[in-house]
């Protein structure tokens, strides 16, 4: 028997309908177009409306995966959601996934590492596969990160946005698949990124709320230095791993965090820009959704070959960083 990779056999991908542009934003905080776009590259986003929540979207965007990957939900055996958040604390939204998919052989549970959460996901469901202990796995990543920004807070409001992207993983003999992951973190960094209310360190309270506790607070001029050079590392590193040079990568699959941080990553690995894909300025930071959206994206748009060389890599709150190397 040959080596048993994880081969991402389909994508997909769900966002909302309503679109939040530049322009909307300067009506409601201290912005404007030119120093959203200067600064992060986003031009618009998409936001959810109220009363939508994350696994209807998570749903649709995992029976696109199936269906390009030919296969049922009777086929799963198991589903991973990485998402900061969930439709509740209790129980997984990867359960209401099951129920909404009819997925009822797969095992399921949420993950949590910031915008790293994709990889982490993929890497975990890589080894359930590699080990011949399972044949299918759903790996979404998923957020409605408007639910949890501070509109006045131009900090961050401008940044994050909503949406979700999954693929399927299929056990297979042969080169094609997942060729290596890195995972890192560093909790000595986790207030660079944080929502400090509404967990056992700072219940449910009026008095939270009343202090803005349960919105997202970020420092981002630390966590932008932090995260190109940790990229770089965990890109170099992930590339060699694989038994690769950075020449060999076809496209380059960030998570969309900052057009800057890419473009700084790019150039320092030697990357021309036309094989780097960007989609932040129509879809913004979707957190641990952005790299299965953009892979969804590229795939769906025919310009990913057999045999290919991806490469993944993401950064987040943690703080997380990690890559993933895939021969498609």
């Amino acid at each position: 028997m040959g080596t048993i990779r994880s081969r991402i056999s389909g994508t997909g991908r769900a966002l909302p309908e309503r679109v939040l542009t530049n322009f909307d934003l300067e009506k409601m905080v201290d912005t404007s177009d030119e120093w959203i776009t200067t600064r992060t590259g986003i031009r618009e986003r998409r936001v959810s409306e109220e009363g939508e929540y994350l696994s209807p979207f998570a749903a649709q965007a995992s029976r696109l995966a199936m269906e390009a990957a030919g296969i049922g939900a009777e086929d799963l055996d198991l589903i991973i959601v990485a998402t900061v958040t969930p439709d509740q604390p209790i129980p997984s939204t990867a359960c209401f996934v099951q129920d909404l998919l009819g997925a009822k052989r797969a095992a399921c549970f949420d993950m949590q590492a910031g915008c790293s959460g994709f990889i982490y996901g993929l890497s975990i469901a890589d080894r359930f596969l590699s080990s011949g202990t399972m044949r299918h796995a759903l790996v979404i990543g998923g957020e409605l990160l408007s639910k949890y920004v501070d509109w006045k807070d131009r900090s961050t409001c401008v940044i994050f946005a909503d949406g979700v992207g999954a693929v399927i993983l299929s056990a297979e003999e042969g080169n094609r698949g997942i060729l290596s992951t890195l995972l890192y973190a560093d909790g000595s960094m986790a207030d660079f990124i944080t929502l400090p209310g509404g967990g056992s360190r700072v219940p449910p309270s009026h008095e939270m709320i009343d202090g803005n506790l349960h919105t997202i607070k970020m420092r981002g001029n630390e966590t932008f230095k932090v995260a190109v050079r940790s990229l770089e590392s965990v890109c170099r590193k992930g590339i060699d791993r694989a038994g690769l040079v950075p020449d060999d990568v076809r496209w380059f699959v960030p998570h969309q965090a900052n057009t800057r941080i890419i473009k700084a990553l790019g150039g320092r690995l030697g990357w021309p820009d036309e094989r780097i894909y960007l989609n932040i300025d129509r879809i913004g930071n979707t957190s641990s959704a952005s790299i299965p959206i953009a892979l969804d994206e590229l795939v769906r748009s025919g310009r990913v070959e057999k045999d290919d060389i991806l490469l993944f890599a993401a950064f987040g709150a943690g703080l997380t960083w990690g890559s993933a190397t895939v021969r498609w």
